[in-house]
C-alpha cells in the first residue's frame, strides 16, 4: 500500500473526515484527497504531523 492509502485507512478507521484531518495538519481538503489518491506526495514535516494525529510513527504510514 502507498502512504496515501495508509492515511486513508487510518483516517476512516478512526472516524475522521478528510476536512477534519486536513484542518488538523494545516492543509486543504483537496490536497489531502490528492495525497490519498497518490497524485500528491507527502513531505516529511507533513508526514510527521499526520503521524502525530494518529499516534503512530512515520514508518507506520510508509508500511506496505
Amino acid at each position: 500500500m502507498s502512504i496515501g492509502e495508509n492515511i486513508k485507512i487510518l483516517r476512516t478507521n478512526n472516524g475522521i473526515k478528510q476536512t477534519e484531518l486536513a484542518e488538523k495538519v494545516g492543509i486543504s481538503q483537496a490536497m489531502l484527497a490528492q495525497i490519498e489518491r497518490g497524485t500528491k506526495t507527502v513531505t516529511l514535516p507533513l508526514g510527521k504531523l499526520i503521524a502525530e494525529v494518529f499516534s503512530c510513527s512515520v514508518d507506520d504510514l510508509l508500511k506496505e
